[in-house]
């Protein structure tokens, strides 16, 4: 084949990809979750390693990806049985729009009213994303999407880092700069700070890497909870630590930890007596909701307990959250709001680049350029499938779709609690039903037997009906299922997950006896 394809093959091409894509909503989701191992190994030999020099076609190598690659890849996103990483799926409304992104190609960082609507749009899905999450799009006035939650996490320490290294500054009468014109190590020598101190509890792993990123370091990240490990703040050691001299500090509320799923707040008055601690020590408060913002939406006596656990998170500096998650959108999107624009736009500003300048001169636009809010230069036009999946579902729609998942998860529990080979974690002297609760989309559990809890995950996994996430509790292994498709039939999937978790311990027993 030649370099390159007519604009016929072209049309043909993208007709055959919309109607597999239709095709795939269609179908009813395989049985199986994972391809064989085999399979990959098979199809991993069918890689192309040498780059061909007149290229293969469009319609060689369209055989190709359906041939060799699509079949080997795992049904994580279209499955209603994979239950790892907190993987959402992806609605018919934001595959449909994603489609539009790859056809249209905008790049929606520069702001060219005259040009595009596509700035236009993101602010108008940012915009019905807090009002789905009972947040005043007004109050959020920094609002950018991102990569995802690691992402947000670096925009929001950045912009409490300059934050709150410029009002340790004014307590100490001290002129300052800022840390995006001098520099981190410059601007904390000249106004005589010591240290910076991001104050939590069990905090994602992103919040760490973002902490390096940002100059703050790893070790900056302190552990503020009841006891080491515990999801919930010591208020007196958040206060004792919010007191150090010279020290400028940032408050991390994690809005859904990832091993459980439990929030580090559980009511308004929580979260208020921290947001006064912070006002009284000039503290930022940056809230990580990739796993547990969206339990704001849910309404019902049931769903109380979550639902409060959310409750003040208005009173935050910023939030940081993810679409690909519970919003099911496609990877990767993630969303950052602040209060703050002025601090975002001092962090964020792109100075000095004339070509990348608006278009109309001269007319202040209602929101600024996202080039100027948020990391990159360039970026794809992930709001599409934000606004298009919003407006096909609404409120009431996304609120039914998470009560569904919420259910399946307290019904995996419940059959975890009650089953003699499996425990229910954190271990807990709560009643039963106290426990489920709390139980949001994550359960965490292991196997009472200690040789088959060390190859639960892999027995569950080797099924290839369900897939979950190793993980770690209390320094041993443990398992988590993780619930966050739009396609969940809560009747037929816990039917199943009854049936796996009954088989690898059949098996087991089997295979020790």
């Amino acid at each position: 084949m030649g370099d390159y394809e007519s604009s016929t093959d072209a049309d043909d091409t993208l007709s055959r990809a919309r109607g597999a894509l239709a095709d795939a909503f269609r179908q009813d989701v395989a049985e199986t979750v994972l391809p064989s191992p085999e399979l990959i190994r098979h199809k991993r030999d069918k890689l192309h390693q040498t780059l061909p020099d007149g290229g293969l076609g469009i319609s060689q190598v369209t055989n190709h990806l359906d041939e060799d690659i699509v079949p080997a890849l795992n049904t994580s996103s279209r499955s209603r049985n994979y239950y790892g990483f907190v993987t959402g799926g992806t609605t018919p409304a934001a595959a449909l729009a994603d489609n539009y992104v790859t056809l249209h190609d905008q790049n929606v960082q520069v702001r060219l009213p005259d040009e595009t609507i596509a700035t236009d749009v993101e602010d108008a899905a940012l915009s019905l994303l807090c009002q789905l999450l009972g947040l005043d799009p007004c109050v959020w006035s920094h609002r950018t999407f991102t990569t995802g939650a690691t992402a947000s996490n670096v925009l929001g320490l950045a912009c409490a880092r300059e934050w709150t290294i410029a009002r340790l500054a004014s307590m100490l009468g001290v002129p300052v700069g800022s840390v995006a014109d001098l520099g981190f190590v410059n601007l904390m020598r000249h106004v005589g700070v010591e240290d910076i101190q991001v104050l939590t509890t069990v905090p994602h792993s992103s919040l760490g890497k973002a902490a390096s990123i940002v100059g703050l370091g790893r070790l900056s990240v302190k552990d503020v909870g009841i006891r080491h490990g515990s999801h919930k703040f010591d208020m007196d050691k958040l206060e004792r630590a919010l007191q150090a001299p010279r020290v400028a500090s940032i408050v991390v509320i994690s809005c859904g930890e990832v091993n459980t799923g439990f929030y580090a707040t559980e009511s308004f008055d929580e979260m208020k007596r921290i947001r006064d601690l912070c006002a009284r020590y000039d503290a930022w408060i940056h809230v990580d909701g990739a796993f547990g913002l969206l339990a704001r939406i849910l309404r019902g006596d049931s769903f109380r307990r979550v639902r409060e656990s959310c409750a003040g998170i208005e009173l935050a500096d910023s939030i940081t959250g993810d679409g690909h998650k519970l919003l099911n959108v496609p990877y990767d999107c993630g969303f950052f709001l602040s209060r703050n624009i002025a601090v975002g736009l001092q962090v964020f500003q792109n100075a000095n680049a004339a070509y990348l300048q608006t278009a109309s001169q001269g007319i202040l636009p209602m929101t600024p350029s996202p080039l100027d809010i948020g990391i990159e230069n360039s970026r794809r036009f992930r709001a599409l499938p934000v606004y298009s999946t919003l407006l096909t579902y609404g409120r009431t729609g996304y609120e039914a779709m998470l009560k569904r998942q919420v259910s399946l998860a307290r019904r995996i529990a419940s059959l975890v609690c009650d089953h003699p080979e499996y425990e229910l974690l954190p271990e807990s002297s709560e009643a039963k039903e106290t426990r489920l609760e709390r139980i949001f989309i994550i359960v965490l559990f292991r196997a009472k037997d200690e040789t088959l809890n060390t190859q639960l995950v892999r027995r569950i996994n080797a099924t290839r009906r369900m897939y979950v996430s190793g993980t770690s509790w209390a320094s041993s292994p443990a398992c988590r299922i993780a619930i966050s498709n739009w396609r969940v039939d809560e009747k037929q999937d816990f039917i199943k997950v009854r049936e796996v978790l009954d088989q690898v311990v059949r098996i087991y027993v089997q295979s020790e006896t």
